[in-house]
């Protein structure tokens, strides 16, 4: 099934459109929801909401990007959203479970469907993961969808609405602070 027939069916109220959407997207919109809040209940809730916001409103996509697109945007908007409404709690509680408030680990990392988080990588990438949340919210975007998601800088800048060279820039400067961070982690 192509996009356009997708589309067409999804906007039809076809079943079987709404579940190949499913099949074909939960994956990566979990991955990104994850990539952002970093815990694995919130991520399922996060994916969801985004699936039954395109259920609802597939009839305003306009078509001036593609539905991945549409859908990496609603699903970062939906996982920022999370995170801004825990500000007054612990706002990244998983991280907080996870290392303590001595920053010791305390827990096992969770496996993530993230390619490239081998078993014996864990360690690293708790850390990475925990320095991740220190990242400015468009920071920590771009470098979730580029990083986790493998989107290119131009997909990236078409679902956070911004410019190539934005896209750059935030990359460079989430990289610049992921290395402070984990310097100072080591230190």
């Amino acid at each position: 099934m192509n996009e356009l027939e997708l589309i067409q069916g999804l906007k039809s109220g076809d079943e079987a459109s709404f579940k190949y959407l499913v099949d074909t997207y939960q994956d990566r919109i979990f991955n990104t929801a994850i990539g952002i809040v970093q815990n694995a209940e919130d991520a399922e809730d996060v994916a969801q909401e985004v699936f039954i916001q395109v259920y609802r409103s597939i009839h305003s996509f306009k078509g001036e990007s593609k539905l991945s697109t549409w859908m990496y945007r609603i699903a970062t908007t939906r996982a920022l959203d999370l995170l801004r409404s825990r500000k007054s709690k612990k706002r990244f509680g998983f991280m907080q479970r996870l290392f303590g408030d001595d920053n010791e680990p305390m827990h096992e990392l969770p496996d993530f469907n993230h390619a490239g988080v081998a078993l014996d990588r864990k360690e690293y990438a708790a850390k990475l993961f925990k320095a991740i949340t220190q990242l400015p919210e468009n920071q920590k975007t771009a470098f979730t969808l580029h990083k986790l998601e493998e989107l290119s800088y131009q997909e990236i800048s078409e679902v956070m609405e911004t410019t190539v060279p934005a896209v750059e820039s935030l990359m460079h400067r989430a990289k610049q602070n992921l290395r402070k961070i984990l310097a100072n982690e080591t230190d």
